[in-house]
């Protein structure tokens, strides 16, 4: 069991590497969006509005997030109706930033830690970081993942996930009456 897990992990990083580095590039920029313009109003404009804060600086780097991935990370999957695109986007990042600002809420509001570096640190440390593994597979899986499942290189990955492709539907391993043989595919790029 523990090696079947192990083999799933592996063909995963094998299939998302290169998607990763650029996500993280990404991410790195806008963490520093984000955390340059959160810091600028803890100390300024919104010093009695933390959450708030939060919030105003998730959205401006959600913005720069969402250029930066459709033209660059996914720039190969963009979805011809943009619309939709954009509305996925910005679903999944606000439930990002809610995570984000959660943490804040918490900090805040449940420890009683009031201090600038540690709503910071709740914020722009925990939050993000939850919000950030969790906007990776959204926009893998839900926002890019129907155009995905189309292309040649990523036609495995369900089978990476534990999941066959059959017509249209996706079912777990080993059902179907087919058996499953506990190895993974890997995909090298």
């Amino acid at each position: 069991m523990l090696e079947r897990i192990k083999l799933k992990i592996a063909g995963l990083i094998s299939l998302l590497w290169r998607e990763v580095a650029k996500f993280g590039v990404v991410g790195g920029v806008a963490f520093v969006i984000d955390s340059g313009i959160y810091v600028w109003l803890l100390h300024g404009p919104m010093s009695d509005s933390q959450v708030k804060a939060k919030i105003v600086a998730g959205v401006v780097a959600t913005m720069f997030s969402w250029v930066a991935n459709r033209y660059w990370t996914f720039r190969h999957r963009r979805q011809a109706n943009v619309l939709r695109e954009l509305v996925m986007f910005i679903i999944m990042n606000a439930i990002g930033l809610g995570i984000a600002a959660a943490c804040v809420w918490v900090t805040k509001y449940w420890l009683g830690l009031t201090d600038p570096t540690s709503v910071f640190i709740a914020g722009s440390v925990v939050g993000l970081v939850l919000g950030t593994i969790f906007r990776f597979f959204a926009y893998r899986f839900w926002v890019f993942g129907k155009e995905m499942d189309q292309e040649e290189a990523f036609a495995h990955d369900h089978e990476v996930l534990g999941k066959r492709k059959t017509g249209t539907d996706t079912e777990p391993a080993g059902s179907a009456g087919q058996g499953d043989t506990g190895t993974v595919p890997t995909v090298v790029r």
